[in-house]
Parts: C-alpha cells; structure tokens; sequence
C-alpha cells in the first residue's frame, strides 16, 4: 500500500504513554512503508513544535491492486494462482509430460532387453534404466510446474514400446543407441516447440523454465549419444561391443 505523511510522525507503543519518535522525512510526500511495525507498535498522528496538528497515515490502495483483486476467482474449482497463462501454454505441457513419459517408457523396455541373462549387457542396461529414470524426472518436473502455474495436468496414454531390438545388420547396440539418438532428437523439437508457444504468447516465465532446465541438457545428451553411435559402428557387433559395455558400465552418470 501507499502511506501519505507530512515532514514527520511517530509511533505510539500501545502498552506505553510515551511516543516514540521517528526519523524526519525530506518533504511531505508518498513514501513506501511496511505494515510490520513491530509488536505491539501502531501509527499514530502527533503534533509539530509549534503545537499544529501533522498529518496522519493514509492509507490509499493501489489501482492496480484493486484491478487485480477484481481477477481473483470465486469459482472453487478455478486456479487462485493462475495468472497470464494461456490455455496453449497449459495443453503444450501436458504434452510435453506424455513426451517425456514415451521416452521413458522405452528407454526401460531398452533396460529389461540388455538385463536379460542371454543378452547379458550390463553396462548398456544402465545406462538406459538410468536414461528412463531421468526422463520420468522431466515430466515430474513439468507437472510441478503446470500445478506452480495454476494449470491442470491432464495425463495421456502411453504406447506399447518394442521387447525386441536385435538387429540383423546393425546389432542390438547399434541399433538401440541409434533409436534413443532419436528419440532425444525428438525430445529436443518438442522442447524447442513449447519455448515457441511460451514467446508466441509473451509468457516469459514458461520460455526462462525450458531454457533454464531442458534445453542445454538436450543439447549434451545429444552430443554424448550421437558420440555412442559413432563408437559402436567403429566396434561393429562382435568383442568391441563387450568392451564398450563395461566402458558404460564403469561409467559414472552415462545416463542422457
């Protein structure tokens, strides 16, 4: 709130019969004051050395205030904290969420594959079960941001992912390290997508949360899986594919 006051004022203690007296202001004016005053400490009007009457504290609300009071909703199943976010920024991130979801949901099909006893590759099956886990993360993180925003999180399916990833050409390796280098690219378009319908409607705070937690973080999970692939053609599908396993495996934080 806006406090008017003239050259001086004093506050009263409400237990006591003295004032206690307050710093002289430059000139009679509008000056920004707080509402904590302390215990037991309220504003009063007090006198000037010649015995006149000073000005009392006004209080005088904001306009603005008063128009943002009027947007508060009534409607019990409305949002109290929703404000400047558009319905197309709330739908983009519910299916930003189910992107992030599909990811994981293949990546731990990836996982359950190399885990197998005849399959036997450790250190790929880590890295994807750490990469599922990390993508589940994301969406956890949308939604905490879509409830943060007053929006509604509004879950989708998720599609049945492949058992299978043995290639006849490629190897199993090859092909699923090609597969997830899609998918992150994928991840990274949508990403770039929604940063799109945060500045399309002037939603800043949504364009400075994608930028800020997701979008470096594809870039590099892209360069380190586009990394992978380049390796395991070197290798082919035959010793070296053990061997950069276990380089996976020893590996601290492989996930994408």
């Amino acid at each position: 709130m806006l406090l008017r006051t003239a050259s001086s004022f004093s506050l009263l203690k409400a237990n006591a019969d003295h004032i206690l007296p307050l710093p002289n202001s430059s000139s009679s004016g509008i000056i920004r004051y707080s509402q904590s005053l302390g215990k037991n400490m309220v504003p009063c009007a007090t006198k000037d050395t010649n015995n006149r009457p000073l000005t009392g504290v006004v209080f005088e609300p904001f306009e603005e205030v008063k128009k943002e009071l009027d947007l508060v909703t009534t409607v019990p199943q409305a949002s109290l904290a929703r404000q400047k976010y558009t319905d197309d920024c709330e739908a983009t991130i519910n299916e930003q969420i189910n992107v992030e979801y599909n990811v994981s949901y293949v990546y731990h099909a990836m996982f359950a594959y190399f885990d197998r006893d005849n399959v036997a590759l450790k250190g790929l099956a880590k890295f994807f079960k750490e990469s599922s886990e990390e993508e589940r993360a994301h969406a956890g993180k949308l939604m905490e941001y879509q409830n943060k925003r007053g929006g509604k999180v509004k879950l989708q399916s998720i599609v049945m992912p492949l058992s299978e990833f043995d290639h006849e050409e490629k190897g199993d390796a090859l092909y699923a390290m090609e597969l997830a280098l899609s998918l992150e690219k994928l991840t990274n378009e949508k990403l770039l997508n929604l940063h799109s319908v945060a500045s399309k409607n002037n939603d800043v705070q949504l364009a400075d949360f994608i930028e800020s937690e997701f979008l470096g973080e594809q870039v590099e999970a892209i360069k380190k899986i586009s990394e992978y692939v380049a390796q395991l053609r070197r290798v082919g599908k035959g010793h070296g594919v053990w061997h950069f396993d276990q380089m996976l495996l020893h590996e601290e934080g492989v996930a994408a």
